[in-house]
Parts: C-alpha cells; sequence; structure tokens
C-alpha cells in the first residue's frame, strides 16, 4: 500500500460515495418491463465475475419478438416453407377470433401433414439456430431461426406439436415471459412431452368453424368432430399453435385472412400448381400468378376474358457471379411477359383493378427455389408508369446467389447489388423497350379511338363555324356532281368507319361534317397530315410522333380526369367541348383548312406546305427528344 495511503486514509464520504460508484456499476439501467431473470443472471455475472454467456436467452427471445416480419403473413410463412420443405401436400391455416369487440383474442394455428419430427429433431428445431439443413441453399430455409421467430414475432407463447405415428403427439413450448423469469445462467430446453391427445384449443380449430368467413357453409372442415380428426390427422404432421397473439398487421379476422388468401395465393402460386393445397379458414387457396402465364390461376376463371394468359416475349438465362468478389457464377432465369392489352382494355375499370387486380403494382416478381421473395418494381429498370402495368417480369434464382440478390434470412424483399442490376439491364434492356413502346402504340390508338356516330366536338365547332368564314372551302355542285360526291363519300365513309358504326351511320356522320379527324401510328410520318377530298379537310394525327405522347395525350388525360372527378359519369367520358383537347384539335383544323384553301388557289403551294410541315415535324421530334 502507497504511503500516503496510509498517512492520509479515505474519508467516511469517500468510502460511501466509492461504495455507491460499485454499486452503479453493477446496476444495469433496464426498463421496468425487462426480463426479472435476465437482470438477475446479468447482476450476479457483474458482481461475481461469473462466466459470459455468449447468448442471454432471456433477453435474446424478447428481443427476437422484434425480428421484424412485415406483415402477419409474411411470418407465417415461415411456417409454410417448413412444411413445403417437410413434403407437405396440405397446410392448413386458422385464425380464431374469441371475445367482445374491441376486446378480442386471437389464436392463429399452422397444421401441416408432412413428415413430422421425431422427439429429439423437435427439441433441435425449438431452440435458436438448431436446424437440419443450416446453410442449405437448395431449399427454402437456411438458418434455423425462421419458425421460432416468426411464431414469437405474432404471440409470446408457442406451441409445437409433432408426430410420425398416430396419436404419438410430442409437445414443445416456448414462452417467452416464462424464459424472462428464468434466473439461470444457461436456460435448457425441456425434454418434449409425450400425449395421446391435443389440447382443446388445438382440437376446436380442427372440428369447428372459425368465425369468418360468416357462412359455416363455405368451410371445409378437417373433420366433423374429435374422433375424427386423429384418424385424418394420420401418422405424420405438424401444428404449430400460437395463441393470444398481441402483435399482428389487422385486427379483425377477416382483414387477417383475406391478406393471408392473397399473399399466400402469390407467393406459393408454384406450389399450388403442383398439388400443394393450402387452406385459410377451411378454403382451398387458388394460385394467383402476377404475370398472368398460368392457365390454372386464379384470372384464368374470369368470365370474358378472350385472351387468358399473357404473352411470353422473350426468356433469357443470365450467369450471375455470387459475389463481387468471385468469377464463380450461378444462372438467372428472366422472363419478360407482355399481357393482352388489345383484349384486356375492353374491359371495365373494376374488372381490370378488382378483378385481374392489374394495377396493383405487382410487376416485377422475383422467386428463389420457386418460392416468391419479392414483389413490385425494379429501381432503375421498371419504374411506376402506366404501361408498365401492362408487362411483367419474372426472375428466378437460386439460393446460391442470397448476397448477389440481397435476400435476408426472413426472405422479405431483395437488395440487389449493383453488378447484378446492370446484368439484367444489358440482358432484357431493349426487349423491355420494345414492349413498352408496344404498349404506348396500343394505349394511343384507344386513347384516339372514336365510338358512336356523332362527329367529336372539335368536328361539330369546325363545322357549325365554316359559313362564317371568308372564304369558302368549296363552289356549289350539279346534281349530277352531287349525285358523285354521295358515292365518294359512301367510299371515305368506309374507309373512316368507327369501331361499332355501321356503313350507313358512318355516312351520315361524314356527311354531316365538313372536318374529319383519323389517327394513324407511323414513326415516319410528321405529326399530322391534311387531305382535302370530297369537300371534306381530313385531318390525320400521328400517335407515334413524340408531340402525341408529350402533349396531345397528356391533355387527353387530364381532361378525362378532370371529367370523372367533377361528374362521374361512369366508364364513358366525354371530354368538355370547350377543353384543352378540343382547343388544340381547333388549331390543328384551322391549319388544315387554311392549307387547304391556298393550295387551292396556287396548286404550287401545296408543295410548300407538304415541305414546311414536314420540316416542322422533324424539328419539333428533336426538340421534345433531346
Amino acid at each position: 500500500m502507497d504511503t500516503e495511503e496510509i498517512k492520509n486514509p479515505p474519508t467516511l464520504d469517500a468510502q460511501v460515495n466509492g461504495a455507491e460508484e460499485t454499486e452503479e456499476k453493477f446496476n444495469p439501467n433496464w426498463a421496468s418491463d425487462a426480463p426479472r431473470g435476465g437482470r438477475a443472471v446479468l447482476t450476479r455475472i457483474l458482481k461475481e465475475s461469473a462466466t459470459v454467456p455468449l447468448f442471454f436467452a432471456q433477453t435474446l427471445v424478447q428481443s427476437l419478438r422484434d425480428v421484424g416480419y412485415n406483415t402477419t403473413t409474411s411470418a407465417l410463412c415461415e411456417h409454410v416453407d417448413n412444411a413445403i420443405e417437410a413434403g407437405a401436400t396440405v397446410v392448413r391455416v386458422y385464425f380464431r377470433q374469441t371475445g367482445r369487440r374491441g376486446a378480442h383474442e386471437t389464436d392463429i394455428m399452422v397444421y401441416d401433414n408432412g413428415k413430422g419430427m421425431a422427439p429429439n429433431v423437435l427439441k433441435v428445431a425449438t431452440s435458436f439456430g438448431g436446424s437440419m439443413s443450416y446453410g442449405n441453399r437448395k431449399g427454402i430455409g437456411r438458418f434455423g431461426m425462421g419458425m421460432k421467430t416468426a411464431a414469437l414475432s405474432i404471440s409470446p407463447v408457442m406451441e409445437l406439436y409433432s408426430w410420425q405415428e398416430a396419436a404419438a403427439f410430442y409437445g414443445m413450448t416456448l414462452d417467452t415471459d416464462a424464459i424472462g423469469r428464468d434466473r439461470s445462467n444457461l436456460v435448457p430446453l425441456p425434454e418434449p412431452s409425450f400425449n395421446s391427445v391435443l389440447p382443446e384449443p388445438v382440437l376446436d380449430m380442427f372440428t369447428r368453424p372459425v368465425g369468418f368467413p360468416k357462412d359455416a357453409t363455405e368451410q371445409q372442415l378437417l373433420a366433423p368432430n374429435t374422433a375424427n380428426v386423429y384418424e385424418e390427422l394420420g401418422t405424420h404432421g405438424t401444428i404449430v399453435f400460437m395463441p393470444d397473439c398481441d402483435r399482428l398487421t389487422y385486427a379483425s379476422d377477416r382483414k387477417l385472412v383475406d391478406h393471408c388468401v392473397k399473399e399466400m395465393a402469390r407467393v406459393y402460386r408454384r406450389q399450388i400448381a403442383k398439388g400443394l393445397r393450402i387452406y385459410v379458414n377451411n378454403r382451398l387457396t387458388q394460385a394467383v400468378d402476377p404475370t398472368y402465364s398460368m392457365a390454372n390461376a386464379r384470372h384464368a376463371s374470369i368470365e370474358g376474358l378472350n385472351v387468358k394468359t399473357s404473352r411470353l416475349v422473350v426468356p433469357k438465362t443470365i450467369q450471375v457471379p455470387l459475389h463481387d468478389r468471385t468469377t464463380e457464377t450461378a444462372p438467372v432465369h428472366v422472363k419478360v411477359y407482355a399481357l393482352p392489352i388489345e383484349d384486356w382494355s375492353n374491359l371495365t375499370r373494376k374488372e381490370l383493378s378488382s378483378g385481374l387486380h392489374l394495377f396493383d403494382g405487382q410487376v416485377v416478381s422475383i422467386l428463389r427455389n420457386d418460392r416468391e421473395v419479392s414483389i413490385g418494381y425494379l429501381p432503375g429498370l421498371i419504374e411506376r408508369h402506366s404501361e408498365t402495368h401492362w408487362l411483367r417480369v419474372e426472375i428466378d434464382v437460386s439460393g446460391e446467389l442470397d448476397e448477389a440478390f440481397g435476400i435476408s434470412s426472413n426472405k422479405q424483399g431483395v437488395r440487389l447489388k449493383g453488378y447484378v442490376n446492370e446484368l439484367i439491364e444489358s440482358a432484357i434492356g431493349s426487349d423491355l423497350t420494345a414492349v413498352r413502346e408496344e404498349i404506348r402504340r396500343v394505349q394511343a390508338m384507344r386513347a384516339t379511338k372514336r365510338t358512336g356516330s356523332q362527329p367529336s366536338a372539335s368536328e361539330a365547332r369546325a363545322t357549325e363555324a365554316d359559313s362564317f368564314q371568308p372564304e369558302q372551302l368549296d363552289t356549289p355542285l350539279s346534281p349530277e356532281q352531287k349525285q358523285q360526291m354521295e358515292a365518294n363519300l359512301r367510299g371515305l365513309a368506309v374507309m373512316l368507319k368507327r369501331e361499332g358504326e355501321t356503313d350507313e351511320d358512318a355516312y351520315q356522320r361524314v356527311l354531316s361534317s365538313r372536318f374529319l379527324i383519323t389517327y394513324r401510328d407511323d414513326q415516319y410520318w410528321p405529326f399530322y397530315h391534311v387531305e382535302h377530298k370530297f369537300g371534306r379537310v381530313i385531318l390525320t394525327i400521328n400517335t407515334a410522333h413524340p408531340f402525341f405522347e408529350s402533349l396531345y395525350k397528356p391533355l387527353q388525360e387530364l381532361e378525362i380526369k378532370e371529367a370523372v372527378e367533377s361528374e362521374n359519369p361512369g366508364d364513358h367520358v366525354v371530354p368538355s367541348s370547350k377543353g384543352p383537347v378540343v382547343a388544340m384539335e381547333l388549331l390543328l383544323l384551322s391549319m388544315a383548312r387554311a392549307q387547304s384553301v391556298l393550295s387551292r388557289e396556287n396548286p404550287d403551294a401545296s408543295k410548300i406546305f407538304e415541305a414546311f410541315r414536314r420540316t416542322w415535324s422533324e424539328n419539333y421530334r428533336i426538340q421534345l427528344t433531346t
């Protein structure tokens, strides 16, 4: 001891302060609701310098409740993944709500008829990190964490039952509260319990209709009574029961069920197509294909579809490095589909939205080992736009490429490395451009397609105003000339006939209007064309020129949107007769009329106008696209 310390021993206050400081070091600042057992273990370790475990079971289990599943369904998919890995042909998902409104208690259960687990395997499977296929990239799971973290993310308790012979159920329970109270440095798992019967709440799920759907006749129960349950469960299977769930995406069982059906029908579409039956609240789920390429998926059963499936534009196989520091690669299979826009555009907005779910943004689907892990857009390659509703991309990857595609352990989305994006864009970029151009062409033609047998607002206004023009387009006709004119107009009417018009309807419309607008899609044409035939000024607007995409179409869409919002006219919208589209069409019609009058007075002027129109159109194109 230092002589200074002997001469000047610590005062009483210093001794007290030192004791307080020592106590403060060993007094963890935990929240009041933190696991008490975990706090006791930590304090004991700090004071006694005991061996520190790599994992504090009491706090780890609580922390894993916040592992971060996007939805209740995405967590339940972990159990379906395990069922598929176990060779199941039937999976049943149950949501049962009891209690009064506003204070519901929700129990969730997932059953599968897979091969089940022996007691020692069941015990390992219940431990965190325990897996019979750890690191194996050929299946769906890899890490031995999914079942536990998924169950505890929605419920504080997981009850697990598995069997490999009839009526021999082995059970394990993970209870976060019980683990949190345990004061042991090492929290061991107990031995699986043996049961010849299942708990009453589990049997109820199998034998009694759940609350939704409300019509019990829609529900296909596993068995009508307890006696039959054990016969139906057979000699192998697994049950994951999550009672009194306290962390759910939705409060109502209806929304939980609807979301579960919607997601699982799409995520497991290939497994369903191969024979897997997934029941959600006792109703069989039909596969949903976001690419619309599967002939047996839900969309194919919608009435009124002349074309049932999309068109495969191009399949490509890309060799992608496993990560950015290796030359070792694995194949990625990419398919680009074009939806049948010509046929499906005839459907109502409601049929496209509610029936086909065309506008849900499910454009790019990425599947890992046949199981979908991502759906949406692909930034930098496919963004949200009107034409992207009508194309689909499906990307198939193997587990070898988890790092390259940024696929997380809970299989909730992807984070593609930059070099992966570049390889995909290089492989299909030109194909996507071609599909988009085709979609835009069809959209343009449909947007400008005139229906009915009446002149458009701009045609009618130009015709009405023509008598007030200082110079008339045509001279009076003799009876013989009128007869010949009628024949010419009938021929012109057939050429300009609209969808749904008879020849006579078209003739009456052409006869009553001195101005006619038609459309053409030709990348080599100027943005408008003028003809003067049989006393009619015919204006042709080119939908392939950037003028149409940059000005005409946006104005048209804006006008239709305003009409819908103000008048709510339904599927057929009539733009305002004084709106910007009519004003623009009148601008072009007046130019066409002026050209017709001046060309009649000076035949050489038509050549000048033709050269001017083409030069102007090309200058305009360059300015819009450069």
